[in-house]
Order: C-alpha cells, then sequence, then structure tokens
C-alpha cells in the first residue's frame, strides 16, 4: 500500500478535522434570510397549542407566545405541530427553528437543546387534605405520597424523601389520596388546581400546600450552539415582560377568569440565577 506523502497529508488533514466538528449554527440568520419563524407547538394539548373547533386553527398559550416572538424578531410565523414524544427531535434535527410547547428544564434536555430564560415557573405540588393545609414540605419527609408511574412528580416525591405509591393514570393516583392509601397527591399546578376546585364543587375539602415539591423552568427550546438565536430569544421575552404581553397572554389562557384559575407569581428571569434543583 502506498503511503500517504506529507504534503498530501497536511491537505488531508484540515479536511478531516473540519468534518468531525460540530458545524455553527446561525439559525438567527436563517430565520432573517427566510422571513418566517417556524415554531414548534404542540399537536393537541390544551390549552397550549390545540385545534379550535370554530377555526380549526391551533390556538393557545404556546401559540401566542409564538406569534408575539416572531413579531419580535420581525418575522411571519409558520406553527409546525409536535408530539409530545418526539417534540425534542424534532427540534434537534432543524425541522423547528424554536420550540415552544410548555417545555420544562431538566437535566436530560439539557443535555440535548439548550432553553431561554423562563417565562413561567411550572411547579410540582401537593394535595392534601384541609386538615394537612399548613404543614411544611419536610412534615411529609417518609411518609407515602402518591404519583403517576415515571413522572417528574415522582422524582419530587423522593427529591423530598418521601415514599413514592404510584399509578398508570392521574386518576389512580389522586384516588389514592381520597381512599387514605396516602396522605398526599403530587402533580402539576395546573392539574391540581382543576382537581381541587371540582373537588369544592362537591363538598369536598382539599388543599395544595404553599410550598412546591420541586420547579420546572418552562421556556423556549433551541438547539445547542445558537447563541445569537439565544441572545435574540432572551431579549425578546424580557421586552414582552416589560409591556405586559406575557402577561395579557398568560390571562387568557390560564389566568383567573378562566376554567384554571392560575396567578403568574413569576417574571422572566435569567436560568442562570434560578434557584432550584434540576429534575432529570
Amino acid at each position: 500500500m502506498r503511503k500517504i506523502t506529507t504534503p498530501l497529508l497536511s491537505l488531508c488533514l484540515p479536511l478531516m478535522l473540519s468534518a468531525a466538528l460540530p458545524a455553527s449554527a446561525d439559525t438567527l440568520a436563517d430565520i432573517s434570510s427566510r422571513g418566517q419563524l417556524n415554531c414548534g407547538v404542540y399537536a393537541d394539548v390544551p390549552p397550549f397549542s390545540s385545534s379550535d373547533v370554530k377555526t380549526r386553527q391551533l390556538a393557545g398559550m404556546d401559540v401566542d407566545l409564538c406569534n408575539a416572538l416572531a413579531q419580535q424578531l420581525g418575522v411571519k410565523v409558520n406553527l409546525m405541530p409536535v408530539s409530545v414524544e418526539a417534540r425534542i427531535a424534532v427540534l434537534t434535527t432543524g425541522r423547528v427553528d424554536v420550540l415552544i410547547a410548555n417545555l420544562a428544564y431538566t437535566k436530560s434536555r439539557a443535555a440535548q437543546i439548550q432553553f431561554s430564560d423562563p417565562y413561567y415557573i411550572a411547579k410540582e405540588v401537593l394535595v392534601v387534605k384541609e386538615a394537612n393545609a399548613a404543614k411544611t414540605r419536610a412534615d411529609f419527609k417518609g411518609k407515602r405520597l402518591s404519583s403517576t408511574k415515571g413522572s417528574t412528580s415522582e422524582q419530587s416525591i423522593r427529591l423530598a424523601q418521601a415514599k413514592p405509591v404510584t399509578f398508570q393514570d392521574t386518576a389512580s393516583a389522586y384516588l389514592a389520596l381520597q381512599q387514605n392509601k396516602s396522605v398526599g397527591f403530587v402533580t402539576n399546578g395546573m392539574t391540581a388546581t382543576q382537581l381541587v376546585n371540582r373537588a369544592k364543587a362537591d363538598g369536598v375539602n382539599l388543599a395544595i400546600l404553599k410550598e412546591p415539591m420541586a420547579l420546572e423552568p418552562v421556556a423556549v427550546g433551541m438547539q445547542k450552539g445558537d447563541e445569537a438565536l439565544l441572545a435574540k430569544v432572551n431579549d425578546s421575552l424580557a421586552k414582552m415582560e416589560q409591556s405586559g404581553e406575557i402577561d395579557t397572554i398568560w390571562n387568557r389562557w390560564l389566568g383567573p377568569d378562566t376554567e384554571y384559575k392560575m396567578v403568574r407569581e413569576d417574571k422572566v428571569q435569567p436560568l442562570s440565577q434560578l434557584k432550584f434543583e434540576a429534575l432529570e
């Protein structure tokens, strides 16, 4: 076999090295060039993004956020429906520019994509019977708490050093509290609020512990290395916060006058400054 001469090797080496290195992403330039933001949203997850029965168009909080972000970027928006299971893959393969799909920060996701500054903080909360409403998270150390199996709710129970009692669905985990198979039920804040309100209407008094079990910052997802886009998205979110636009969108879909009756307590803030224990 003929040996590669030194001059030929010196020409080939830079090419081989460049092929091995990841390409530097400049999605912001691509967005500006095409005049369109490809925004990944849920296909059918109300109130975040689902088909409106009257218009047959996607509508929801995440849809409004996509539109607002596109306006900040000075481009049109192209909504691209994604499933819960495929949303990360759709982003990492470049089929969408950004992902706005109730995307909470976790360690495993952060290893694959980068997150903007969060525009709200989702919470894993503990639903208890009214007699236990004044207790703290620490009071439930070693106690049986129910949740859906394999969920972030189950992770938060373990973080609190309590004993998870898990079920395949939310209804069964909630029933465990009612049947005294657990002393509390852990789920996301939105679901908890709905269940407590429905129970009250049926004459059953439940409460949500004031101290959350875990924090889950919800943000815009982008490909790793997209530093220009990250800076622009963070700047846009800060402006939308300052103008009150995010509050308006929140109140339209999740606020006190909706069935969810949720109050937005946390504002846009740097992810690096947020003190929380990330879930897996």
